[in-house]
């Protein structure tokens, strides 16, 4: 199973990612994960991509698919992957089927702008161990302190308001057309909003037959 999860940011590919790579025993393939790994292990492509990340710059999309496509070469990905956070845009859509990665679905998880929101601007961390939890979802025995340690929880610049709907704004720009270019290859899942990330699992596993 050869599967990309699509959605905007806080939908919860990632939970989502997880989940399906235990339930199918496939590997979760990340962008910034693979990045990382190809300049550790300094490969061809991984120096690459080192030279721009050293100067300060974007990878450009073709190194980004380099990399992707050297991963997937390994073995543990002979029986599928998911893959996390690529392709980003249409240009990297494009480039990795003329580079001849296929795949069997793509998962799009259907969150509205709102709902996001509400959900990130509830997000907090702790500020010493880096435990998570949500005002509503998943609140804290008290207020404000961690369950773990007894730090104090803080919201992350990148769950506010406005950091979130600036991060909305890209998506919907860059990465929301990839809807249609997938629909228009007949291997789209559209996922409706569920109440509980175990719901949201259960329709997942629906739309792919499971």
């Amino acid at each position: 199973m050869k599967l990309i999860l699509l959605g905007p940011p806080g939908a919860g590919k990632g939970t989502q990612a997880d989940i399906l790579s235990q339930k199918l025993d496939i590997p979760t393939i990340s962008t910034g994960n693979i990045l990382r790994a190809a300049v550790k292990e300094g490969t061809e492509i991984g120096l690459k991509a080192k030279s721009f990340m050293d100067a300060g710059q974007l990878v450009p999309d073709e190194v980004i698919i380099g990399i992707v496509a050297e991963r997937l070469q390994k073995p543990d990905c002979n029986r599928g992957f998911i893959l996390d956070g690529v392709p980003r845009t249409l240009a990297q859509a494009e480039a990795m089927e003329q580079s001849g990665i296929q795949f069997d679905a793509v998962i799009s998880l259907e969150v509205s702008d709102e709902e996001i929101v509400g959900r990130m601007s509830g997000r907090r961390a702790c500020t010493a161990c880096g435990a998570t939890y949500h005002v509503v979802a998943a609140p804290s025995r008290t207020e404000g302190v961690c369950d773990k340690c007894g730090a104090e929880l803080v919201q992350r610049a990148d769950d506010k308001p406005e950091t979130v709907l600036s991060r909305l704004k890209v998506y919907h720009s860059e990465t929301a057309p990839l809807v249609q270019f997938y629909q228009e290859r007949g291997i789209l899942k559209p996922v409706a909003n569920q109440p509980t990330i175990e719901a949201t699992t259960a329709e997942v596993l629906k739309a792919l037959g499971m």
